[in-house]
């Protein structure tokens, strides 16, 4: 056997040694992994009880017909176009936000015949910006609609409830109450539902 196919010998059984090693190396690692991931899904499917995503999902029953219903929607958000009716800060409220009724801003009012509104909500004091769709369809004497706000900011996880009170300060400033307007969300489905303050939030 010549020098060279020595070298060349030398090298695929150094070599095979590294490969083998780095594929133990990766399977550690993988097991590893797998036993980290599995009690982290768990515990957060467990004592994590909001979307993964700061969001929020709303269904309402209003007695209404749902063109009415719109209309409304529609002429409130644009009552609280820019940030005159944003709120300031008080006594009762040392630091910003303090009260969000403000800029919001249509994006469409059919998109893909969707029966829908898409708008958009930006947060007064970061201006970080929720992405809103209200989904209309009429049944049973009531029109139904599907409210969906999501945070347009990929790593957020709690809001304090601002996707709620995106969708329910629209409600509430077109004059809709308990009476006339029946709501179904939940935490596991409205990011920090049961603790929101929409007087600030």
């Amino acid at each position: 056997m010549n020098y060279h196919s020595k070298i060349f010998q030398s090298f695929r059984f150094t070599t095979s040694v590294r490969m083998t090693r780095f594929g133990i190396c990766m399977a550690v690692f993988a097991g590893v992994a797998v036993l980290v991931l599995i009690p982290g899904v768990f515990f957060a499917a467990v004592f994590m009880p909001y979307p993964w995503h700061a969001s929020c999902k709303i269904e309402w029953e209003i007695a209404e017909s749902c063109t009415q219903v719109k209309q409304n929607l529609l002429d409130q958000i644009q009552a609280w176009e820019g940030d005159g009716n944003c709120g300031s800060v008080s006594d009762t409220c040392p630091g910003l936000p303090c009260g969000q009724n403000c800029l919001y801003e249509v994006v469409s009012t059919d998109l893909d015949n969707c029966n829908c509104v898409v708008a958009i909500h930006k947060t007064p004091a970061k201006r970080y910006i929720d992405d809103l769709t209200f989904t209309f369809s009429y049944m049973d004497g009531k029109c139904h609609v599907d409210a969906f706000s999501t945070s347009r900011t990929w790593y957020a996880v709690l809001d304090m409830g601002t996707n709620y009170c995106n969708l329910r300060n629209l409600m509430d400033g077109i004059g809709y109450t308990s009476a006339n307007l029946v709501e179904t969300t939940s935490d596991s489905v409205c990011t920090q539902y049961t603790s929101r303050d929409c007087a600030r939030f």
